[in-house]
């Protein structure tokens, strides 16, 4: 299941060392506006179909997705944020 994001994040750290044309990944790492905004659109339509109860699962990977390019895009490494959530651990 964790391999599904481990290959995810490979794939956009990929992007972001080797652009590809034509790639949403690329242009949601080339424009933090944009990368912004996806974030909050995704999050908004998790929120909505979890009221409505339809679609949730697609939305959350969505989030998903989109968090991961914000948090590349950001230079914030996963792997630190994995780690401070352990240390969070009680």
């Amino acid at each position: 299941m964790l391999k599904n994001l481990e290959e995810l994040l490979k794939t956009i750290r990929d992007r972001k060392n080797n652009p590809k044309e034509k790639s949403y990944t690329n242009s949601l790492l080339a424009d933090k506006k944009l990368c912004v905004s996806k974030v909050k659109e995704e999050i908004n339509e998790l929120i909505e179909s979890v009221e409505k109860d339809t679609n949730k699962i697609h939305e959350a990977a969505d989030v998903m997705y989109h968090l991961l390019v914000y948090l590349e895009a950001n230079e914030i490494n996963i792997e630190h944020v994995m780690e401070e959530l352990n240390k969070r651990k009680k």
